[in-house]
């Protein structure tokens, strides 16, 4: 093996290869895809199988599972996906003559077709009609158990018609063939704005349900539902009372049609153009890192970095997920991948099973709000307000690190109150390893160095990408041979497919809004609803910025993060603008909580995910994802509440980005001393510190200076609180030990077991003869008075019985 790469066992699944997507991913029972080797003893170091990140069970935020083609289905969507490879760089450089519009129809028409290809309809007749109908051949869905021979899952013969259709429709505007008054080609289909001829009607609404169609097959229900309300408002709007706020003239259907189909705000706007100019290129240059053996070398550096500590179980998780974040795009994805080769690191070192997919899922939402690639919607950031990418990054610089920071607090007070053990893996010096691969590093960096001297982001990624390829063949088992490059551009376009529809269909709910003046109208309601409670400035601003928050997490759990951010833009976007509130600020605010419905109870795909992983209880995963992303909820309100918020986003001087970061940290640690019961360095946190950490975070984000000085007033009080605390139960300690064994010669207990002081004051850590571990107590609780009981069955184990169960 090349030097520093850690000695392991073989992944379970096969090497990376043009045929990945042929894979079935693998049923969880409650425990990881790879599992620790046996162990002889304690002190042998933990081997893990690190899978490669491609083969791992991969959920999207924006998608339902697709379909597993095979065989010459299989073929023909991969070459059409490649075909529409070809022209997503062509346009890069060479863009097409007839301009954005015409770019976007030809793109639409290479991939919507294979959508209703590549995803089944999930609907199922009735039992009574279908037990009528005759059976017409093997079922289509089939058993991931079963043979690869046996799991053809090939479209019907409704997604063939579908498929046809949608290709028909979608070249309608740009066919040279005249049909009486129609078609025509591209120009006559534009001079025809806003006087269309019924085929142009009749195309426009195929191509709405279609669409419509499609975003229900990739991501469910909800979307498609909310379309339509939009449809039925632009609809129906004029048989409002005329006396209510959103009531407008009225459009009829030919008027809707128009806007959607021969417009530059329906269903070919800012959505589909962002979607079909940089996320495309982003998932194409993804599906290449990934293949270049990237994914598998952050994984492997994350492993090795932090070795043998009580908290590197922890880190390792942490920075997994922000280094694999950056190949993946996917919050949830990222949770699950990371998980299937951090999850046997935690169980081991005592993380009971939803506190560790918790942190997990947190981790992995964080990559998509972090630079260098941030979430799809920060590209759509970037068109709305006319700045470049580069911009919008530098606006997520001091948030990130806010938001990784009480991660690894929590991450370290955790360690401290559920009392896990060091770990050690079987992993190479870190510094070796990253001296052999490290050259995976440099695409990312040359992004942002192209960014800095004004090359455009598309330009950029396709660089980097690029220079990934080249990269490979330093490393012989990831070459990327031209099977190989033909597999990562197919997957690339492939993974934009959900995208793709969303956008879609986020014309209607865009076009319906501009034409309705919707925005203005929602944003002139929540604005005076504040009003109505009272007439301060300030309070108004903030019970606006809390309902909006609301509106945004409430509409993040129903809608992908795309379409949340693009929905939450047009209807709440006016009102914080409408406060003066700056730009951007409301921008990054819309996005932060667009992303982060991905950790917000009842439907955080990140933590359903990490619990498919762990085998913990999903809503109690949920809630500890949420305790660990608590400042990104934090933080996007401080941009907006005051003056000072800008700084967060780095618009201001440094020192004014200075002071506001330091405060911003220290709010941070108060709140994690709050939400874990601990302050590191001291001890145990009670009710009265920690409500007083919980005031002082909540002041400290305000960015005030009178909040600022009261807060950390309020810090300092509750550190002294807990020093106290920890002297009175010390001393309780040593009062209870001399009454029940005043001689104690040579600090042993009873047991022959000699005793010795934990960390930070923590009860004492009990060591036999032979060092054998001791069990926690089955029923034992942590600091916090939440049980820490080890689950049975299928859900994995506990802290009270991992370590004497590997040790066996």
């Amino acid at each position: 093996m090349p030097d520093g790469v850690a000695e392991i066992p073989p992944a379970t699944g096969p090497e990376p290869g043009p045929d990945r997507s042929a894979e079935t991913p693998a049923r969880h029972s409650g425990r990881s895809a790879e599992t620790p080797a046996r162990h002889s003893g304690r002190d042998e170091p933990l081997a893990l199988a690190t899978p490669d990140v491609a083969t791992a069970v991969t959920y999207d935020d924006e998608e339902r599972p697709a379909r597993h083609l095979s065989g010459p289905v299989e073929a023909g969507v991969a070459v059409v996906a490649f075909a529409v490879a070809l022209l997503v760089l062509w346009q890069v450089f060479r863009p097409l003559s007839q301009g954005s519009q015409f770019y976007l129809i030809v793109f639409l028409t290479g991939v919507l077709p294979l959508v209703f290809l590549a995803y089944r309809s999930g609907l199922r007749l009735p039992d009574r009609l279908a037990s009528r109908l005759p059976a017409v051949g093997p079922r289509r869905v089939p058993d991931p158990d079963a043979p690869a021979a046996a799991r053809r899952d090939l479209p019907t013969v409704p997604d063939w018609l579908l498929a046809g259709l949608a290709l028909v429709v979608c070249l309608y505007p740009v066919l040279p063939v005249a049909i009486g008054d129609a078609g025509g080609g591209y120009d006559a289909f534009l001079d025809r704005q806003g006087l269309l001829v019924p085929v142009d009607v009749l195309m426009g609404a195929l191509l709405l349900v279609l669409l419509i169609e499609a975003c229900r097959r990739t991501t469910g229900w909800i979307l498609p539902v909310v379309c339509l309300l939009f449809l039925g408002y632009g609809y129906y709007g004029g048989l409002l009372p005329q006396s209510w706020a959103i009531a407008h003239a009225g459009l009829d259907f030919g008027q809707i049609v128009d806007a959607l189909y021969n417009s530059g705000s329906g269903f070919y706007g800012t959505p589909l153009d962002v979607a079909a100019t940089y996320i495309v290129l982003f998932t194409i240059y993804g599906a290449v890192l990934d293949l270049s053996g990237a994914g598998r070398f952050f994984v492997d550096l994350s492993v090795a970095a932090f070795r043998r500590s009580r908290s590197a179980a922890g880190r390792t998780a942490v920075a997994s997920g922000f280094l694999l974040g950056t190949v993946s795009g996917s919050g949830t994805a990222t949770a699950v991948s990371v998980g299937a080769v951090t999850w046997p690191i935690l169980r081991r070192a005592g993380y009971p099973a939803e506190h560790a997919g918790g942190m997990l899922a947190a981790a992995g939402v964080g990559a998509i709000l972090s630079p260098p690639t941030l979430g799809a919607a920060a590209f759509i950031v970037a068109e709305y307000l006319e700045v470049s990418y580069l911009t919008v990054l530098g606006w997520a610089v001091i948030p990130t690190l806010l938001y990784y920071l009480g991660i690894l607090l929590a991450v370290e007070i955790d360690a401290r109150r559920f009392k896990v053990r060091p770990v050690e893996v079987a992993a190479g010096s870190a510094w070796r390893l990253l001296g052999r691969f490290g050259y995976h590093f440099s695409s990312l960096i040359v992004i942002v160095v192209l960014l800095a001297v004004g090359v455009s982001a598309t330009r950029a990624v396709v660089y980097a990408t690029g220079l990934a390829v080249l990269l490979s063949f330093l490393d012989r088992r990831s070459w990327l041979t031209p099977r190989r490059i033909f597999t990562a551009l197919s997957a690339g376009v492939r993974g934009v497919f959900p995208v793709a529809a969303v956008c879609g269909a986020a014309g209607i709910i865009t076009a319906t809004t501009t034409k309705t003046g919707l925005g203005a109208q929602f944003a002139s309601l929540l604005v005076r609803g504040a009003e109505a409670l009272t007439d301060n400035p300030t309070v108004v601003l903030a019970l606006t910025v809390v309902f909006a928050a609301v509106a945004l997490s409430l509409l993040g759990l129903a809608v992908p993060v795309t379409a949340s951010f693009i929905i939450g833009w047009v209807i709440i976007g006016p009102a914080l603008l409408a406060l003066g509130v700056p730009a951007p600020a409301a921008a990054m605010f819309v996005f932060y909580y667009s992303v982060l419905s991905e950790v917000t109870p009842p439907t955080a795909l990140a933590a359903v995910g990490a619990a498919a992983i762990t085998g913990g209880r999903t809503v109690p995963t949920m809630w500890q994802a949420l305790k660990y992303a608590l400042p990104a909820f934090l933080a996007p309100i401080a941009f907006v509440l005051t003056g000072p918020g800008e700084y967060l986003l780095g618009r201001g001087s440094p020192v004014e980005v200075l002071w506001a970061g330091l405060a911003g940290c220290l709010g941070v640690a108060a709140l994690a001393v709050a939400t874990g019961g601990w302050v590191l360095g001291v001890g145990p946190a009670g009710a009265v510190e920690r409500s007083l950490s919980a005031v002082a975070g909540l002041l400290l984000l305000y960015l005030h200076p009178v909040s600022i000085a009261i807060g950390g007033t309020l810090v300092v009080v509750a550190v002294l609180a807990a020093l106290a605390r920890r002297r009175r139960t010390a001393g309780t300690r040593s009062v209870v030990a001399q009454e029940v064994d005043p001689v104690v010669p040579s600090a042993r207990g009873g047991d022959d077991r000699h005793v010795e002081a934990g960390p930070d004051g923590a009860d004492a850590q009990r060591s036999g003869p032979e060092s054998a571990p001791v069990p926690a107590d089955p029923g034992a609780r942590g600091d916090d008075g939440s049980r820490v009981d080890d689950d049975t069955g299928p859900r994995g184990r506990g802290i009270g019985s991992s370590v004497g169960e590997d040790a066996k």
